[in-house]
C-alpha cells in the first residue's frame, strides 16, 4: 500500500515546523561497500597490461583468461581473500574457469567471461588491498622471495644488504 499526497503533505509540513528535523544533508556520511562472493573476491589485482590480456581471451575464448588470472595469484597477485591461503584462492579462479567454459555454450558463461575481464580490468586500475601480503625478497637474496605483510622488508626492486654469514645465501648466488 502506497502512501496518499495528503500523507506526503502532512508530514513534509511536520518536518518544517520542527527545527530539529534532521535535513538530507546535516553531514552524515554513509559508507557503503560492495560485498563480495567467494569467486568474486578471488579475482586477482594484476598488472594493467596483464589484466587487458585476460580481457582479449575471456571475450574470444571464454574462461581462458579466468584461467590465466589464476596463475597470476601463484605469481603472487593479491586478491580481495587476505584470509584464503593461496592455493584455495587458486582453484577459486580455477572453478570460475570452468564454470565459464562450460556455461558458454548456453551464452551464460559468454557473457560471465566478459564481466569477469571487465572487473579485472577494473581491479587493475585500482591500488591493491592493504591487507594483502606482498611478495618480497627475503633476508636481502633475490633468489630467496617469500610472502610477508605490507610495509615490512625491502621492495622486490630495491637493493638490500646481504646479512653476514647467512648459510641459505652466499656472495656467488648474489651475482
Amino acid at each position: 500500500m502506497e502512501p496518499s499526497h495528503k500523507d506526503a503533505e502532512t508530514a513534509a509540513a511536520a518536518a518544517a515546523a520542527d527545527p530539529r528535523a534532521a535535513s538530507s544533508s546535516s553531514g552524515v556520511v554513509v559508507q557503503v561497500r560492495e560485498k563480495k562472493g567467494p569467486l568474486r573476491a578471488a579475482i586477482p589485482y594484476m598488472p594493467f597490461p596483464v589484466a587487458v590480456i585476460c580481457l582479449f581471451l575471456n571475450t574470444f575464448v571464454p574462461g581462458l583468461g579466468t584461467f590465466v588470472s589464476a596463475f597470476a595469484v601463484l605469481c603472487g597477485a593479491r586478491t580481495d581473500l587476505p584470509d584464503r591461503h593461496v592455493c584455495c584462492v587458486f582453484w577459486l579462479n580455477i572453478a570460475a574457469a570452468l564454470i565459464q567454459t562450460l556455461t558458454a555454450i548456453v551464452m551464460v558463461g559468454w557473457i560471465m567471461s566478459i564481466f569477469w575481464g571487465m572487473d579485472m580490468v577494473i581491479l587493475a586500475s585500482r591500488p591493491a588491498p592493504p591487507w594483502s601480503p606482498v611478495l618480497r625478497r627475503a633476508h636481502g637474496c633475490p633468489r630467496h622471495w617469500s610472502l610477508q605483510p605490507p610495509g615490512t622488508g625491502d621492495p622486490p626492486h630495491a637493493p638490500g644488504p646481504m646479512p653476514a654469514g647467512n648459510p641459505e645465501c652466499t656472495q656467488a648466488e648474489t651475482r
